[in-house]
């Protein structure tokens, strides 16, 4: 079993929990292979628009994560398959950046996910999707609808699989449906299956892989994985790969979501 999305204590918004504490619970799992898919620092021009400013980790502690996940490797080799990875933020209009990060680190990577979290308003500031859901209600207020949010998000998914972003761009596509994270508090009768489709036709398109994110089940205002059943069924029509990410922020959340997926096979 492989977890394909978890995070350490160089994410800001994280937790203290070390490198081998991940390890040893995934080894209690049964696991048999982890990416350790960190936040990739964001590009050095882009101001954060999270209250406190800690949504990727810092540029200055990159060679100590690489350092860390490979004494890991070391640690644990013939026990588990390690893999450093990243999750990369993909931002309108700052591909070129993404692009130049990738192209600097990208090599020293095993596996990666491309993501969407903020969305560039229509006043051309930035906000962050997901980070609460009074902050997700402004949102919707300065786009008009709870429905106008969930267009642009995934419209902004698909420009991130459009997108060139050079010979290391991640192959996976992580928490698609990242904007029902709140759908319990601001429900919507768009579905946007359109855009659903037309992103899953170019994940499958361009041999992209489906991040299958378990937090979701965890959050209490969503309380299902990212993405939900109706799609991974569409995804499998497609002949698209599914890998299972925890996204775990803590030890103690490896695992969350993972029975639907079991379930689903």
């Amino acid at each position: 079993m492989k977890d394909g999305h978890v995070h350490t204590s160089f994410c800001p918004h994280g937790t203290k929990d070390q490198i081998e504490e991940y390890v040893e619970r995934a080894l209690q799992l049964g696991y048999t292979e982890i990416t350790f898919a960190e936040h990739a620092p964001l590009p050095e021009d882009f101001i954060d628009p999270t209250p406190m400013q800690d949504s990727a980790m810092r540029y200055e502690d990159l060679e100590q994560y690489f350092d860390s996940i490979e004494e890991a490797k070391v640690k644990y080799r013939g026990k588990i398959k390690i893999n450093i990875g990243f999750e990369i933020d993909f931002i309108e209009g700052y591909e070129v950046q993404t692009a130049k990060f990738l192209d600097e680190f990208g090599s020293r990577l095993d596996d990666s996910i491309l993501s969407v979290h903020f969305l560039k308003n229509p006043s051309g500031k930035y906000d962050c999707l997901d980070y609460s859901p009074d902050n997700f209600r402004e949102i919707a207020e300065a786009y008009g609808s709870v429905e106008n949010v969930h267009r642009h998000y995934y419209q902004t998914v698909l420009k991130s699989i459009q997108t060139d972003l050079g010979l290391y761009k991640p192959k996976r596509i992580g928490h698609m449906t990242l904007a029902n994270k709140f759908r319990l508090k601001f429900p919507t009768a768009l579905e946007c299956t359109d855009e659903i489709i037309e992103i899953l036709e170019l994940v499958s398109k361009h041999d992209y892989e489906l991040d299958y994110n378990g937090a979701g089940t965890a959050k209490p205002l969503c309380r299902e994985p990212y993405p939900p059943d109706w799609v991974i069924s569409e995804a499998k029509k497609r002949g698209i790969r599914l890998v299972y990410g925890s996204d775990a922020h803590q030890a103690k959340e490896l695992g969350q979501g993972i029975e639907r997926m079991l379930l689903k096979k």
